[in-house]
């Protein structure tokens, strides 16, 4: 859906004139662009109707095209949430379906409170399923985080008890045992390990690739079960996570938190502001830069790549710290008006090793001038680093290309009239 999103949204922005024939081409795009991302028909007609409505005022000051983009950006928000995930409360019971990513995201909740400098306890009570305590014990030993769990597989029993461990732990995050589908017995289960947790908060757990029909599982079990927020794993294998975002909306169940990816790492809050800006390939230098605080990055080095003002010695450092980011295929999609070929992406990143190794076999003048590597320099580096000749010309047509691609965003960035337009969206860059 990014793709095709951000592709729809930079013809807008190249339009010199946008009239009544090309608003109803430019939304009939839009519509079949929600569609084949297997958002509900009900859903888009309702967001066309309401954009067709608001694109006939146009507030003084502004063209009918900035009009449009603006509307566009507001539906969307409001279409996929409005509201920015919150979390509250000491006691947290994840629940969900067998395959949603249940038992990963609570280490991963975990790492997010331990990130905020909170002691945290995860509590297995996942009997059903075999080897989810050992998942859990594993993936608790992975960030340094206690598993409390019961040899007896009393489930009740150990809810009891769990609550004492408030008085040692700021939180508790709760495994509960899933099904393949949400059936009397699971949803008996749930309701009795919440009249005895009283848990602050019940996030039920969901796949992205379900798309639209997140809709009704999320009120199923809000009905049966009663959920007080909802978190999307897998938000990077699918294109249907903007279905998913939407379902979830209308059924009034609140996203609160997006799985990005495998790693524990991969996961944020989830900010419709922010998700729509990344969908409409505007970028989201916020997360990135807080991502890079995370990984220990300082603001002005992001900037200085992003500017492609850097040097081999900072392009091995900034690869290093991107690293415990993600791989650059997500990071790029940070950075506004982006079109990187993943597969390339992904040859760089198999790459890197090697560029580390050519790089550290370079003197510091060699590392700041590229400029100076002539052909005996080549192979003095090729054999100091156990690479070819080719590997390091490579390298150093890769690094050149980067810094120009990273200069023309740089220059993006600077460009009054973008940064005019993002304003009216809330977005300072």
């Amino acid at each position: 859906m990014q793709f095709s999103l951000s592709n729809l949204f930079q013809k807008i922005l190249g339009r010199a004139l946008i009239d009544e024939k090309s608003l109803e081409e430019i939304l009939n795009q839009f519509k079949k662009i929600l569609l084949q991302n297997d958002v509900e028909l009900e859903l888009v007609n309702d967001l066309i109707k309401r954009i067709k409505e608001k694109a006939k005022k146009v507030p003084k000051g502004l063209t009918l095209r900035e009009n449009l983009i603006k509307i566009l950006y507001e539906e969307l928000v409001e279409f996929l949430g409005r509201e920015k995930g919150e979390i509250k409360g000491k006691k947290i019971m994840l629940i969900g379906l067998f395959g949603s990513g249940k038992t990963t995201t609570c280490a991963k909740l975990a790492r997010f409170f331990q990130k905020k400098g909170l002691k945290v306890a995860l509590v297995a009570l996942d009997y059903h399923r075999a080897a989810a305590v050992d998942q859990l014990i594993e993936l608790g030993n992975q960030i340094g985080v206690k598993v409390f769990w019961d040899e007896q597989k009393d489930v009740y029993g150990l809810a009891k008890r769990s609550l004492d461990l408030l008085k040692k732990y700021d939180v508790l995050i709760y495994d509960t045992a899933g099904r393949d589908a949400l059936d009397e017995e699971l949803a008996k289960e749930l309701k009795k390990l919440g009249e005895i947790i009283k848990p602050d908060e019940v996030l039920l757990v969901i796949p992205a690739d379900l798309g639209k029909v997140v809709r009704k599982q999320a009120s199923e079990f809000k009905k049966l079960v009663g959920i007080t927020g909802v978190v999307i794993t897998r938000m990077d294998g699918t294109a249907k996570g903007g279905a998913a975002l939407a379902a979830c909306n209308a059924s009034d169940a609140k996203v609160k938190f997006l799985g990005t990816g495998e790693k524990i790492e991969d996961f944020e809050v989830y900010d419709p502001k922010r998700f729509v800006s990344r969908l409409l390939g505007l970028g989201d230098l916020e997360t990135l830069l807080e991502k890079a605080k995370e990984a220990e990055i300082k603001p002005e080095k992001v900037e200085k790549v992003v500017e492609g003002e850097f040097t081999l010695e900072d392009f091995l450092e900034q690869f290093e710290n991107l690293q415990r980011i993600g791989p650059l295929s997500q990071i790029t999609k940070f950075l506004p008006f982006t079109k990187f070929d993943e597969k390339i992406l992904e040859q760089q990143e198999k790459k890197l090793k090697a560029f580390k190794a050519i790089i550290q076999s370079m003197t510091l003048e060699e590392r700041k001038n590229v400029d100076i590597l002539n052909e005996s320099r080549i192979k003095r580096i090729a054999k100091g680093s156990g690479t070819s000749e080719q590997e390091v010309r490579e390298l150093i047509n890769q690094y050149r290309t980067m810094k120009n691609l990273m200069k023309k965003f740089g220059k993006n960035l600077k460009k009054g009239d973008l940064k005019n337009l993002l304003k009216q969206f809330g977005l300072n860059l």
